[in-house]
């Protein structure tokens, strides 16, 4: 998928790993001052990753996973400060809502921080419910969107 010079793909190579693993700790990890390796979890060697790199660097990324037979989930959602507002996050979601679809997921869900409810909103997610604390002080939200 592509936006004038972005370009959405999976990561394949080792550096692809670590520089998308990366941006993962950097955005979403690190300003709660969370240790390193906690930005993977135990569905990552069977989830989809995206991301968008700049060069050598991810700039942009999520993963998407497969729930059961009519749902996928997407997580890790992350965009460099220094990028964001500029629809890269609407790219990635949209390559990864065209995944779902191709493989039959009629159903996506994420869980929001608070923060992302509106970006969510603006790509046509619906907030279901208040869903969990993270680290007792990031409040997220279940979202869904049907495709």
């Amino acid at each position: 998928m592509q936006n004038s010079n972005f370009v959405v793909e999976q990561p394949s190579t080792k550096q692809d790993f670590e520089t998308y693993y990366d941006l993962r700790y950097q955005v979403l990890r690190k300003p709660w001052r969370q240790p390193i390796g906690s930005e993977f979890d135990e569905t990552d060697d069977t989830s989809i990753h995206a991301f968008i790199r700049n060069n050598d660097i991810a700039i942009a990324c999520a993963r998407l996973h497969f729930v059961d037979d009519i749902t996928a989930q997407i997580r890790y959602m992350a965009v460099h400060q220094n990028y964001q507002g500029k629809g890269l996050g609407k790219l990635v979601i949209n390559y990864l809502e065209d995944i779902a679809k191709k493989n039959k997921r009629s159903r996506i869900i994420l869980h929001a921080r608070e923060n992302a409810v509106r970006f969510y909103e603006s790509c046509g997610y619906a907030t279901k419910e208040k869903s969990y604390l993270l680290w007792e002080e990031i409040q997220h939200y279940l979202m869904e969107k049907i495709v």
